[in-house]
């Protein structure tokens, strides 16, 4: 079974992929690590910052997925060239972003609203693009039943690969997900399926796999971050270690402080790793509210550095 690293925006970037691989892998690595959307420019002038996070040279080593947030067609057909340009294979297109300030522009699983748009976009995309494209989906954006009808458009179009999350849009990340909705789902699939959600331990990638031997990969976002030994441990590995975990964050911390050029931003970046990290160690609780309020880089390091002194949890 291959194991995915989810694109998560402001967590799942550059500098993470290469401290994840060198920490926790190769045992630990995803098989591929699907990077944070990005949008084509209506311009069609690619912005070379937005390019850096991007560039073959920043990702070496397991393989990165670029993913496209759009909701015109031939712009996300052109903008799959110049990925491929730069010695993509695969893109995955986002249609499960459920964000707000995403969907009111109608895309990520707005696209959903509209099965006749929908079915538009993948036309033009499909028209105009080669190679490989997937897709990461919902099941709808009110109620699961949706899904039967969204899921005959997807069935039209040679997609590579289906991810779907058993959420729908109206759900954002609360409640559970659906896993029924998710099984029934599937005799319907004419493309090999990829499930997301709610994945935090490796028993639970090991009851998936057992449930459902057909998919193709099993897609890790928020369990990845608060347990970046995840996909080790399930390949029979070693849990996290202190001193790793140690190495990991620092890590992240200077590739931050210098991809920003400021190691009061890195602290900010810090902050969501720590969100989903915290747990690792006893007795956190007043520390994790300190750490919450610092702002300079001294204050940050202390509050870190006694963190590291709690007991931890493997």
């Amino acid at each position: 079974m291959n194991y995915y690293a989810a694109p998560m925006e402001g967590l799942t970037d550059r500098v993470w992929r290469q401290a994840h691989q060198k920490w926790f892998g190769p045992a630990g690595n995803a098989d591929r690590y699907y990077a944070p959307f990005i949008s084509p420019p209506e311009n069609r002038v690619l912005i070379k910052k937005k390019m850096a996070e991007l560039a073959p040279a920043a990702n070496p080593g397991a393989p990165v997925i670029p993913q496209l947030l759009a909701k015109d067609g031939e712009l996300a057909a052109w903008m799959i060239g110049e990925l491929r340009g730069l010695g993509y294979t695969e893109v995955n297109l986002n249609l499960g972003c459920p964000s707000g300030t995403v969907t009111a522009k109608g895309k990520g699983s707005g696209m959903l609203r509209d099965p006749v748009k929908l079915d538009a976009f993948l036309a033009a995309v499909f028209a105009n693009a080669e190679g490989p494209i997937s897709v990461k989906t919902r099941l709808g954006v009110e109620k699961p039943e949706e899904f039967a009808a969204i899921l005959d458009i997807y069935n039209r179009y040679p997609i590579c690969e289906l991810t779907i999350h058993p959420r729908v849009m109206r759900q954002l990340y609360r409640g559970q997900a659906d896993r029924a909705a998710f099984a029934a789902s599937l005799p319907g699939c004419r493309m090999p399926v990829c499930y997301n959600g709610d994945v935090t331990t490796a028993a639970d990638l090991h009851t998936l796999e057992a449930q459902y031997p057909q998919l193709s990969g099993i897609m890790v976002g928020r369990g990845l971050i608060a347990d970046p030994a995840l996909f080790r441990e399930a390949r029979d590995g070693a849990p996290a270690a202190r001193e790793e975990l140690r190495g990991y964050l620092d890590d992240l911390y200077h590739g931050y402080s210098e991809l920003f050029g400021s190691a009061g931003c890195a602290v900010s970046r810090m902050k969501g790793h720590w969100f989903y990290l915290i747990h690792k160690f006893e007795g956190a609780e007043k520390l994790e509210k300190q750490l919450r309020k610092v702002r300079e880089p001294w204050e940050y390091e202390v509050v870190v550095n006694q963190i590291f002194t709690l007991p931890f949890r493997p």
